[in-house]
Formats: structure tokens, C-alpha cells, sequence
């Protein structure tokens, strides 16, 4: 119940048109029960031959007719129908009405479905934003551990099942009731001992679907995760296309793929032919109530004569318009069951914690004046497995600094704390003496251009690309930078120039002109701090000539933390560390450390031989 209050809550911005949509609802559920009330006095002018007894004729009726059902068709009906004449002019009559009835039902119906659609697409642009806006403010390490096709599965797919429950389950579930709370009271004022006859199989319809609830939510569970695994799968080959194909992997994918699609075919399948079966058992226990109607009204039509055989076929006519609420609402804990999976695994993601966020007493980075710092600093993705160990390192406001190691090193994880994408586990990582935990995090991050071996493009103009991050850039600003990356004269080229579309990860340019794009960037930011990971590790020799120019301009009078093999500037930084298993085991320059014949002049001869 908790969480389907929660879900609920979401219709709070759109009270309105939910409280219009509720106020037609009613409306449509009136009008659709009084069409059956018509059909008592089209009965009664077609086939009842003395017609003395009706309201308005000054006779008395031949049989004892509830009072409640002669004072609605009174106050209805009979004001607007004349019934003193020919049959048919009075059949005539209430075909009229019954069509004007029938006009406005659904005039009605389509405001409710209008509204419905309208309130339906609030609650999913809402749900779908926030969604969206918590995995912005997420940390790394929830995007580390949890699949892309995953989270894009849950943005699309569970948010839509959240919609239908929110907006189209829920009024269908009010529509029910409001139907059968009218039909109920209409035929009460027929005849109660009727009507207590055909409520009698209510309680075994409404108990049909209890023993399949679990099973139901197990079931749609499992489909929903599976609907994610086909996501990330999908994502995941997609995106190593080139690889699947140059290892001639094809058939294996498609195996994989068939599997996991497969396997949610009968997950699927499974589900529903258990909610399927509850169907046909609830329309034989409706089926057992007509009976037992047509049996006892029959008795009470012609042998007690109780109530007249044209208030008998309009009471069958409401007892048929009973049954249909009564089998969704019996049905909706069952209906619902994928709407509040999807819920719950939405939930999931909004409720992960952000670990990374501004202290209270936060303040802005401000001017960068001294240097960084990294004292004792210790690190581990998991408990009990450390990444970095005591690293003590200082980096004064104006130098390069190299890191160089063999993989798994731990080098990208101390650039990933430096932007605290991550927070140190032990020590503390210091700017000018404050400890980036008591930093903001937007003005940390402002001070820092990362340029990495993997640049990330997206499918937007060459100026957007270049000005993310800066959408305020003149054309100008935007031109010097692509000037200084080396970037100006390929882009002038291009069709479109700066409004030239890059493509899906920029996948119309080359390795070295996305990496020249990368730096424009940089560049256009003018952070005090740059970052350097593996930078031209991907490129050919013309390519990183052109990049290793561009960054020489990038790097004057910063402060420059490189990671790479192929850099030039390795040999030249102020500082170069080695790094070994998450510790420091050699740091210098590069003529001292190569002296000292360690760790470094190792790494020299294996990774540096070629550029020497």
C-alpha cells in the first residue's frame, strides 16, 4: 500500500484535470447505467397493454411496483416522453432519448480519455525528469556497478508501466466502482431481494485472483529485468560493433541475444497465462449470478408477481452492467502488478544515495594559488581491496606532473579523486590547503579540463561540442580555441563548417580530429588544472604530432596532471611518479629516474624505446 501511495502522489501537480477527469467519470457512469433504466419504459410502451398504472394517468398499477424506480422514471422520463397516446409515438419518444443519452455518455467519455491522456503524459514527463535529474547527481560508482541498458530500461520501459498504473489503471479502477455503485442502487430501488440474489457470487469473483498475486509479481519482476538485460545487451554490442565484427563474433552475439529474448518470451508467456486464467473463472461465477437472476426473477415476475416483467428486463439489463466492474476490480490487484514493479525498480534509482555532495559549510575553489596536495591518501572501490595506499604527493600550482605505471596502477583513480568523482577512504586531498570535501563541488570541477583517450562527443554541431559546458561562448571565443587545438582548419572544411553535425560519438570525424575537438574545449573553459589521460595513446603519428602542438599551447601556465606512454611531455614534466599496486615507488625527473635503473627505466625501455 506504501507504495502504491507513493506512486499516487505524483498526481498532486495535476489535481485539476485528475478532479475533472473524476467529476466525467461520474458523469459517464450515470448516463451509462441510465441507458439500461431507458429500456423499463420502452418494455412497458411496446408490450404492456394497460398502461393505466403509470405515473401521471391518475390509475393505480395493477401490481405493487417499487416506489424509488417510479419516481426516477417520474422525474426523468415521463416529463419529457408522452405516454397518454399511440405506443409507438412513445417508443419513438424514448429512442430519442436514448440516442441523446448515448450522445452525451460519450461526450463524456471522450473528456475522461482526453484528461486521462493529459494527466497520463504529466505524471510520465514528471517521473521520466526526475529520473533523469538523480542519475545526473548520481556518483561514479553507481554507474560502475550497474548496467547502461539497465538504467536507459527503467527510464523507458518500467517508467511506461508506472504511467499506466498511475493514470489509465487507476481511473479505469474509479470507473468501475462509480459503474457498479450506480447499477448497484438502480437495482436496489427495482427490487432488493433481486439484488441481494446477484451479489451473492461478488465475494467468490473477488477471491479468484488472491492466490495469484505472488505469482503474478514474481513473474512480472522477472520479465522487467530481463526487458533490461535485452536493453543492455542490445547497448553493449551495438556500441563494440567493430569489435564483434573483427572477431568474427556474429554468431555468438546472436546466440547470446536469442537466449536472453528467449528466456523473456517465457517469462512472458508464463505470467500471462496466469493472469489469463482468472479471466474465464470470473465470467462463470458472473455467468452462475445471471442464472440465479433469470431463476428467482422468473419466480418473482410470475409467480409471486412481485415486480412487473418490464422492471425484470431492466433490472437483468443492470445486473449485466454489475458483473463487468465487479471483474476489474476483482482483477486489478493482478493488472496492476507490472505498474507497481516497474515502481519499485524505478524507486530503486531514485533512492540511491548520492554519496558525493557539498558539506554545509562548502565553499567556493576560488583562485588557484599554492598547490594540490595528497596526503596519506588511501582508496578502495570495495572494502577489504585497496586501490591506493598512503599516496603522499605535491604538485605546486604551475608544474606537470607525469603518472606512469603499469595498468591497474592505480593512475586514473588519483585523477578520479583530484575531481572527486570518488572521496579518498583515508588522508585527504588538499587545494591550497582545503580539503576538497570542504570545496563546492560545481566550483571544483570548473577549475578542472580533462582530455582523455575516449573523447566523448555527442551528436550535436562542432560549435555545441566544442562549447559544452560554455553555451554562453561567442562565436569568437569559440573560433581562437579550435585555432589554438588545431582544430580550425578541418572544421572549415567540413560542409557546415561549425554547424557541421558530428555524428553518434562524433563518429564523422577522426581519432585525431575528435581529440583536437576534446582540447578546443578545454581551451574554450581556460581551467587553472588540466588533465591529461592517455591522450594520444589511439592516435597515428600525423595525428598526435597535431595534438601534442595543441597541447603545448594548452598547457602554459597551468598546472598539469599527465597520464600516458606516447607523450612527449612525460620526459619533460616537472614531476614524474611511478606508481606500482596503488603505491609510489619511484618519483623524479625523467634523466634522474632513468639513472636510478628502478621501475621507471623499465617501463623507459618498454614503452618509451620507439619515441627515443
Amino acid at each position: 500500500m506504501s507504495l502504491y501511495l507513493r506512486i499516487v502522489r505524483y498526481l498532486r501537480p495535476h489535481a485539476p484535470y485528475f478532479a475533472l477527469t473524476v467529476l466525467a467519470t461520474l458523469a459517464f457512469a450515470g448516463l451509462d447505467a441510465f441507458t439500461y433504466v431507458l429500456l423499463i419504459p420502452f418494455v412497458r410502451a411496446l408490450f404492456v397493454g394497460d398502461r393505466s398504472g403509470l405515473p401521471g394517468d391518475g390509475g393505480e398499477s395493477a401490481t405493487a411496483e417499487p416506489a424509488l424506480m417510479d419516481r426516477l422514471l417520474d422525474a426523468t422520463v415521463y416529463r419529457v416522453v408522452d405516454f397518454s397516446g399511440d405506443e409507438l409515438q412513445a417508443v419513438q419518444g424514448i429512442i430519442l432519448l436514448i440516442l441523446l443519452t448515448f450522445a452525451l455518455k460519450n461526450a463524456f467519455d471522450f473528456l475522461r480519455a482526453w484528461l486521462v491522456a493529459r494527466v497520463e503524459q504529466g505524471v510520465t514527463r514528471d517521473i521520466r525528469n526526475e529520473v533523469y535529474e538523480h542519475l545526473l547527481r548520481l556518483d561514479l560508482a553507481f554507474f560502475g556497478r550497474t548496467r547502461m541498458g539497465q538504467i536507459i530500461s527503467r527510464l523507458t520501459h518500467d517508467v511506461e508501466q508506472l504511467r499506466s498504473l498511475v493514470t489509465k489503471e487507476l481511473a479505469k479502477l474509479m470507473s468501475s466502482v462509480f459503474e457498479f455503485v450506480v447499477a448497484f442502487g438502480l437495482m436496489l430501488t427495482i427490487s432488493w431481494q433481486l439484488t441481494l440474489a446477484a451479489v451473492v457470487v461478488i465475494p467468490g469473483t473477488m477471491g479468484v485472483w488472491g492466490p495469484l498475486v505472488k505469482k503474478l509479481r514474481r513473474g512480472d519482476r522477472r520479465v522487467l529485468d530481463l526487458a533490461g538485460d535485452v536493453n543492455s545487451h542490445i547497448q553493449e554490442t551495438l556500441n563494440g560493433i567493430r569489435l564483434v565484427k573483427s572477431s568474427g563474433a556474429e554468431e555468438l552475439e546472436r546466440d547470446r541475444f536469442r537466449a536472453l529474448t528467449g528466456a523473456y518470451f517465457r517469462t512472458f508467456v508464463r505470467t500471462e497465462r496466469w493472469r489469463a486464467l482468472a479471466g474465464p473463472l470470473t465470467e462463470m461465477l458472473a455467468a452462475v449470478g445471471t442464472v440465479v437472476i433469470l431463476w428467482y426473477g422468473a419466480r418473482l415476475v410470475v409467480v409471486d408477481e412481485a415486480i412487473t416483467g418490464d422492471l425484470f428486463v431492466g433490472f437483468l439489463a443492470l445486473s449485466l452492467k454489475l458483473y463487468a466492474p465487479v471483474k476489474y476490480v476483482a482483477r486489478f490487484p493482478a493488472v496492476v502488478q507490472p505498474g507497481l514493479i516497474g515502481g519499485e525498480r524505478v524507486f530503486e534509482f531514485l533512492d540511491a544515495p548520492t554519496e558525493i555532495t557539498d558539506a554545509s559549510s562548502a565553499r567556493p575553489l576560488g583562485e588557484f594559488r599554492d598547490e594540490i596536495r595528497f596526503d596519506g591518501v588511501d582508496f578502495a572501490y570495495r572494502e577489504g581491496e585497496p586501490v591506493l595506499t598512503g599516496i603522499d604527493l605535491v604538485v605546486p600550482r604551475g608544474t606537470v606532473v607525469a603518472l606512469v605505471g603499469p595498468s591497474g596502477a592505480g593512475k586514473t583513480t588519483v585523477i578520479d579523486l583530484l575531481g572527486r568523482f570518488y572521496d579518498v577512504t583515508g588522508g585527504a586531498i588538499r587545494v591550497d590547503g582545503v580539503d576538497l570535501r570542504d570545496l563546492q563541488l560545481r566550483s571544483l570541477r570548473d577549475g578542472l579540463g580533462i582530455v582523455s583517450q575516449e573523447t566523448v562527443l555527442f551528436h550535436d554541431t562542432v560549435r555545441a561540442n566544442i562549447a559544452y559546458g560554455r553555451p554562453d561562448a561567442s562565436h569568437e571565443a569559440i573560433q581562437r580555441a579550435a585555432e589554438a587545438a588545431n582544430a580550425h582548419g578541418f572544421v572549415s572544411a567540413m560542409p557546415d563548417g561549425y554547424d557541421t553535425v558530428v555524428g553518434e560519438r562524433g563518429t564523422e570525424l577522426s581519432g585525431g580530429q575528435r581529440q583536437r575537438i576534446a582540447i578546443a574545449r578545454a581551451l574554450l573553459r581556460d581551467p587553472p588544472i588540466l588533465i591529461f589521460d592517455e591522450a594520444t595513446s589511439a592516435l597515428d603519428t600525423e595525428s598526435e604530432r597535431l595534438v601534442q602542438d595543441a597541447i603545448e599551447r594548452l598547457l602554459e601556465g597551468r598546472t598539469v596532471f599527465v597520464i600516458a606512454h606516447r607523450l612527449s611531455t612525460v620526459q619533460r614534466a616537472d614531476q614524474i611518479v611511478v606508481l606500482d599496486a596503488g603505491r609510489i615507488v619511484e618519483r623524479g625527473r625523467h634523466d634522474e629516474l632513468l639513472s636510478r635503473g628502478g621501475a621507471y627505466h623499465r617501463l623507459h625501455e618498454l614503452q618509451f624505446s620507439e619515441a627515443e
